[in-house]
């Protein structure tokens, strides 16, 4: 049975151009959980909070995704690339070798609410070419179990046999967003040797044998196990799990780069000065 390793209070945060937001990963508390780097929240009704969005900035050698819960946020990159993340879409972005995007709300009221994640990736593809995976709400399978359990598959393949739309071998991520009624649980196989989460959009509940209620914006690491089991106490939640294979690699950051040494991240910025991205 699955056991609670840490469990992480998400911290208020600002980012891109004053966006009020709380960052779960990649703070003091959890700076990555390999191969996931990051994980911001973003949810307010008050357009003073996400309307001033992400003006273009660069990234390079990692992933980004962006998964909207509800509104809209358009996407434009250096590259020609433009589109809009609607609510239940998800934007897989691998930016690895260099990227210029903004990511800015197409809307001036309302309820914005999402996730970015950053997902690293193995030295050996750093410098690929960046690539996109995008998929609108209704591309993105629902599973149905028993009880009126509601399971999104954004990535991987449950064990019922659903799969995901977004497909990454590198890090094998199993990606998914949960539902579940009252006094319900859930129970999903995960492989022990990956890195494992679960994070509450919607509480409380809890994992496995423990007692422990865990709550919105917390964030729960995972002992290794081959199954996680979650139940909803005592009302209806929601939540994300997360597995990914770790790489096992040295990290070095640098703002929006992410490499294996300071030389990397030292001539990521003299390639984004000189135009190269």
């Amino acid at each position: 049975m699955t056991a609670i390793a840490q469990i992480i209070n998400g911290l208020p945060a600002t980012d891109g151009a004053g966006v009020e937001l709380t960052r779960v990963i990649g703070q003091p508390a959890l700076p990555m959980l390999d191969p996931f780097l990051l994980l911001d929240v973003f949810r307010s009704d008050d357009p003073q909070d996400y309307i001033a969005g992400f003006p273009p900035h660069p990234h390079r050698g990692f992933e980004t995704v962006t998964y909207l819960l509800e509104g809209k946020m358009r996407h434009k990159d250096n590259a020609g690339h433009e589109g809009v993340i609607e609510s239940g879409g998800i934007q897989w972005m691998t930016a690895a070798k260099g990227i210029i995007h903004s990511e800015m709300p197409e809307q001036e009221n309302g309820l914005l609410e999402g996730f970015q994640l950053w997902v690293n990736l193995p030295a050996s593809h750093k410098m690929s070419e960046p690539a996109y995976q995008e998929f609108a709400s209704d591309a993105v399978p629902r599973e149905m179990r028993e009880g009126g359990v509601e399971v999104r598959v954004i990535t991987g393949t449950t064990s019922n046999g659903t799969q995901g739309p977004v497909s990454q071998p590198l890090t094998d991520p199993l990606y998914l967003d949960v539902k579940l009624p009252a006094g319900m649980s859930f129970s999903e196989t995960i492989t022990p040797a990956y890195n494992a989460f679960v994070y509450v959009i919607q509480g409380p509940l809890t994992i496995g044998d423990s007692q422990t209620l865990l709550s919105r914006d917390q964030l729960a690491v995972l002992n290794p196990a081959d199954e996680v089991t979650v139940t909803a106490q005592p009302e209806a939640v929601r939540f994300l799990l997360l597995v990914g294979k770790p790489l096992k690699e040295p990290v070095e950051r640098g703002g929006p780069f992410v490499m294996n040494t300071r030389e990397e991240i030292d001539q990521a910025f003299s390639d984004y000065r000189a135009g190269k991205f």
